[in-house]
């Protein structure tokens, strides 16, 4: 599996809604992130539907390098 795109090295910080589906990029190369926009197509990689128990703002990540995806663990701060 080829790695991701760093869309950025930062966490993309957004209002989400509780209960509502979202789709997380995992490729990177969406233009709408932290969101999916079908940008994977013909890659090996597939958006993560999820969703929140909370409506506030939370910290998603744009590295595509976390351990806890769709939320920013700061694995950014061990990128090149």
């Amino acid at each position: 599996m080829s790695a991701p795109v760093i869309a950025q090295k930062k966490p993309c910080v957004v209002e989400l809604e509780a209960g509502k589906s979202y789709w997380w990029c995992s490729c990177g190369r969406s233009a709408n992130q932290p969101f999916c926009d079908g940008s994977h197509k013909g890659t090996d990689f597939t958006p993560l539907e999820f969703t929140v128990s909370e409506s506030k703002k939370y910290g998603l990540c744009a590295c595509k390098h976390t351990k806890n995806a769709p939320f920013c663990d700061a694995a950014h701060r061990d990128l090149n």
